[in-house]
């Protein structure tokens, strides 16, 4: 079934994008993959063809965008209100509407899907922030951002606005629940509200609330629910 969505939509692109564009478009469309593979996810020009510039390729994208068969998630530069205010618009993440898609677009064998092992870990972690995206963008039309400091490495996979607060989302892919960045994050802003969404069971550390994946879905009344 995914394999034949995939198919369609790439049927259609031959439809739709003008014949000149198109070739961009479908590697645009292929490299999704690969950019997500990356330790940080950010979007490479360089990884849809080597040597490739924005100004080549930014109307593909927006093309892919316009389809609505995949979306951006653009990097803040601080988390205050409104965060499109502070967006970084030359960096960004690109994201499919669906983890199966993305599964059957990178041709992952399903036993390594089921079964896992060591090479398969960063990958999981790239569907991991993929399941996080949809489900997080399925909630109450929150559009999601992401925030990286501008001389270090710490990144914040998530950032949602929402009633008027800011929340940052750190998203693991199993039960190691160390990382960083997300303190680092908090000792910077001082967040009311921090989420950690991970395998690790549901917990409340004070600073921050770790909500199973599987739970993602009830996040915001998990997180907005009264004292």
């Amino acid at each position: 079934v995914h394999r034949r969505l995939i198919d369609g939509y790439e049927q259609d692109f031959s439809k739709h994008v003008p014949n000149l564009l198109l070739p961009r478009v479908r590697m645009a469309w292929q490299s999704i993959p690969a950019q997500l593979s990356r330790e940080n996810r950010k979007f490479v020009y360089g990884l849809v063809k080597e040597g490739a510039r924005a100004r080549e390729y930014e109307i593909a994208l927006q093309w892919l965008f316009d389809m609505n068969v995949a979306a951006k998630v653009v990097r803040i530069t601080k988390p205050d209100i409104p965060l499109n205010a502070y967006q970084d618009p030359n960096s960004f993440k690109i994201f499919m509407n669906d983890v199966g898609l993305l599964s059957t677009l990178s041709n992952l064998d399903m036993k390594r899907l089921l079964e896992g092992n060591q090479i398969f870990e960063e990958f999981k972690g790239a569907l991991t922030e993929q399941f996080v995206f949809q489900e997080i963008r399925s909630l109450d039309n929150l559009t999601p951002h992401y925030w990286s400091a501008d001389r270090s490495s710490a990144e914040v996979d998530f950032v949602i606005e929402y009633e008027g607060k800011i929340v940052p989302i750190e998203v693991k892919a199993t039960n190691n629940l160390r990382g960083k960045s997300l303190k680092s994050y908090f000792d910077r802003y001082h967040p009311e509200k921090s989420i950690r969404t991970s395998l690790a069971d549901f917990r409340d550390e004070g600073w921050l609330i770790n909500i199973p994946l599987y739970a993602l879905s009830q996040f915001l009344d998990i997180t907005f629910a009264p004292d």
